[in-house]
């Protein structure tokens, strides 16, 4: 699968909540490196490994009744793709200061490697919009 499919395909195994740990995992190179920039919801950002991304995408099962992402655009050059895309979730619990049902919405802009057919780098920035009772 050429880089640009891949990317578009690991974004909707990690938006679609029924999908499973083994999908993400087929798609994720084994040293894979995410680096989420600080943010509204992470505001000290946070590097996970390829363990750690798939822990945090069950939690966001947990957490997340439904999402989305869109994605607007892919840029390919090589092995390297950028990504601008929207995400939207609703909360299913409450979360700190979020009440569940709470709608987030972010603006996201990525780049990521593929090495050997699999996702091996991803960095993303994560521009959320005012969060509800903010």
């Amino acid at each position: 699968m050429d880089p640009e499919r891949l990317v578009d395909r690991y974004y909707a195994v990690v938006s679609d909540l029924g999908s499973t740990a083994e999908a993400l995992g087929a798609l994720l190179h084994p040293e894979l490196r995410v680096v989420e920039h600080p943010n509204a919801l992470n505001p000290k950002g946070t590097v996970r490994d390829r363990d750690g991304v798939l822990a945090a995408f069950a939690a966001g099962k947990q957490l997340l009744s439904e999402q989305a992402f869109d994605v607007r655009e892919l840029v390919a050059d090589g092995d390297r793709v950028a990504v601008r895309a929207e995400w939207r979730g609703r909360l299913a619990v409450d979360a700190g200061p979020l009440a569940a049902g709470s709608e987030l919405k972010a603006h996201i802009a990525s780049f990521v490697t593929v090495d050997d057919g699999l996702i091996r780098e991803h960095e993303t920035f994560d521009c959320y919009e005012p969060l509800p009772g903010g």
